[in-house]
C-alpha cells in the first residue's frame, strides 16, 4: 500500500490536467457524482481518498471531510474547501461510529487490495439511514480492460492497443498502480457485510475512444457502464 501512496505523490497536477483536457468525460463523471449524492444539504460527508478535491470544487464542500494518502493531492483539496482530517491510508485509520450521513469512495476503491475491512469500518461510521457510495471504473468495463492491459504491458503504446485508444488516456502511472475490482466483487463484499438495499447508476457507456466527444447523461443500472456508482443504504 505504501507504493500506492508514493505513486500519487508527484502526480496531482497530471491528474487534474487529464480531467481538464478530457472535459466532456469529466462532466459525465461529475453528473454521476452529483446524482448519487442527491440532496446533501446539512449532511455530514466523508470522502475516502479525496484526491485533489477536483469533484468537490464543483459542489458545496463545507460539510465534507477527507482522508487522503498523498499530501500533494490533499493539500490541493484543502485549498478547494475539503477538510482533510487525516493524511494516510483508510486501512490504518480508526473512524468514529455513526458519525457520517454519507461516506463515498470516488475512484479510490480501485487502489485498495482488500475491500472488506475498509467497507466494514465505513459502514460502521455511517448513521442509520445513511449511505455508502462507491464510484469506480469497474474491472469488467471497456475502461477496466484498457487499464489492465496497459498495466500488464507497462504502456499504452503497444500493437495490441493500436487504433483502440482515446486521444488522452488516463496516465499509465496511475492506471498501473490500480487494482481494478469488478462491480460484482464489490456487491459481494457488501452483501457479506449485511447490506441488503442497493441502487446503481452508470455513465461513460460509450467506447472509450468516444467518451470525450460530449457529456453523457446518467442512467440506472450497471451492466454496461464504463463508470459505475453503487449506493449501499443502511
Amino acid at each position: 500500500m505504501e507504493n500506492i501512496k508514493q505513486k500519487f505523490d508527484g502526480y496531482a497536477d497530471q491528474y487534474d490536467l487529464w480531467f481538464k483536457e478530457n472535459s466532456n468525460l469529466f462532466e459525465s463523471e461529475l453528473r454521476l457524482f452529483k446524482k448519487v449524492l442527491g440532496d446533501y444539504s446539512g449532511k455530514k460527508m466523508l470522502s475516502v481518498g479525496c484526491g485533489s478535491g477536483l469533484f468537490e470544487s464543483f459542489i458545496d464542500s463545507s460539510n465534507i471531510e477527507g482522508i487522503e494518502p498523498s499530501k500533494d493531492m490533499g493539500q490541493i483539496a484543502e485549498k478547494r474547501g475539503v477538510n482533510v482530517i487525516c493524511y494516510g491510508l483508510i486501512e490504518d485509520i480508526d473512524l468514529p461510529e455513526k458519525k457520517y450521513d454519507i461516506i463515498y469512495f470516488n475512484g479510490s476503491s480501485s487502489y485498495m487490495e482488500d475491500l472488506t475491512p475498509v467497507y466494514k469500518k465505513s459502514l460502521a461510521a455511517i448513521k442509520e439511514g445513511g449511505k455508502l457510495i462507491l464510484l469506480d471504473v469497474p474491472k469488467e468495463s471497456a475502461f477496466g480492460f484498457m487499464y489492465l492491459l496497459g498495466k500488464s504491458l507497462g504502456t499504452y503504446d503497444h500493437e495490441y492497443l493500436k487504433g483502440t485508444m482515446p486521444g488522452l488516456p488516463y496516465p499509465i502511472e496511475l492506471a498501473s498502480s490500480g487494482v481494478w475490482h469488478s462491480t460484482e466483487e464489490k456487491i459481494g463484499v457488501l452483501k457479506d457485510l449485511g447490506v441488503t438495499k442497493f441502487s446503481f447508476y452508470q455513465t461513460l457507456v460509450k467506447n472509450p475512444m468516444y467518451t470525450n466527444e460530449e457529456p453523457e447523461e446518467v442512467s440506472e443500472g450497471y451492466k454496461s457502464g464504463g463508470y459505475v456508482a453503487i449506493i449501499a443504504e443502511k
